[in-house]
Order: structure tokens, then C-alpha cells, then sequence
């Protein structure tokens, strides 16, 4: 949805959005949820409030969401953050890394799987 046809309450999570970024751009994600007003503010306040100031550092939670976005396969999400992660410092290295956990991670979780390997008892919080 280009600015011109955007209704007041998309204006303002636009609006939003470029304040909190400091940017002008409002990438494609966005404007397609803003086909739905309630949808668009909804998804931006709460990944405000998720990917905002926490006990995690900003690069981890991009480099958390590259790993999710690949696990899902979304494209997207993968490309876009991806480039949030090499603004927020990101080097070559880290990002290969991130991709050999990745790759790790799926492989070992197949196993896992695929065996039904059961948790062992030590892993489990006390209590349960």
C-alpha cells in the first residue's frame, strides 16, 4: 500500500515506524499488512516492544530471528533481517557461524527426532 492510499490509522504506524527507525523507508512487509489497519498496528506493537530495549542485545535477537526465519523458511524474513543484523554490526564471519548452528541445529534435531532419543532427566528444570 503506497502512503497516498493509506488511511489515517496506517499513517500513523507508518509514521511510527519511520520515527522509531529513523528511516523513511516503510519496507514491502509492512505495507502488506497494512491492507488490514487493526493487523499492522497489532504485529508493529508487539514486535516493538519484542525486538526494543531487553536483557538481550539487539544484534542477538536479528541473529535469533535470521535462525527462526531460516527454520521457517521464509525468505522475507531471512533477507530483511539478515540486513538489520550487518546494520547492527554483523560481520561475515558471525553471519556464517550463525548459518553452521543453523545447519547443525536441523540436523541434530532430525536425529533426535527421528530416533525419539528421550530427554535425559538431567535436563529437565527441578521438580518436574
Amino acid at each position: 500500500m503506497s502512503d497516498a492510499d493509506a488511511s489515517p490509522e496506517v499513517r500513523a504506524v507508518f509514521d511510527d515506524i519511520r520515527a522509531t527507525r529513523g528511516t523513511d523507508f516503510i519496507n514491502n512487509f509492512w505495507r502488506a499488512l497494512a491492507n488490514d489497519p487493526a493487523l499492522l498496528a497489532a504485529t508493529w506493537a508487539r514486535l516493538k516492544l519484542v525486538m526494543g530495549p531487553g536483557e538481550l542485545d539487539p544484534l542477538v535477537k536479528e541473529m535469533l530471528y535470521i535462525a527462526v526465519s531460516v527454520t521457517n523458511g521464509c525468505d522475507y524474513c531471512i533477507t530483511s533481517h539478515t540486513a538489520a543484523a550487518r546494520a547492527k554490526g554483523m560481520t561475515a564471519a558471525q553471519h556464517g557461524e550463525l548459518l553452521s548452528v543453523i545447519a547443525m541445529a536441523s540436523q541434530t534435531n532430525a536425529l533426535a527426532t527421528a530416533l525419539q532419543v528421550p530427554v535425559d532427566p538431567e535436563f529437565l528444570p527441578e521438580g518436574t
